[in-house]
């Protein structure tokens, strides 16, 4: 499968619950912190639902 690069662009302060673990979950922590992971469905899914906070990058 493709990889696919997770950059945190925005902070997860006074987000809900859900979207604070999911930004978890894809291994970020901090802002302008990136993750390299590959482009499973349930990882394209999840992006989809911060996708406010993110940026993606194909690789």
């Amino acid at each position: 499968m493709a990889k696919i690069k997770i950059t945190q662009i925005k902070s997860v302060i006074d987000r809900s619950e859900r979207q604070k673990k999911t930004v978890e979950a894809l291994g970020l922590k901090r802002i302008n912190q990136s993750v390299e992971v590959e482009a499973t469905p349930a990882i394209i899914g999840m992006v989809r639902k911060v996708n406010h906070l993110v940026a993606v990058e194909n690789i």
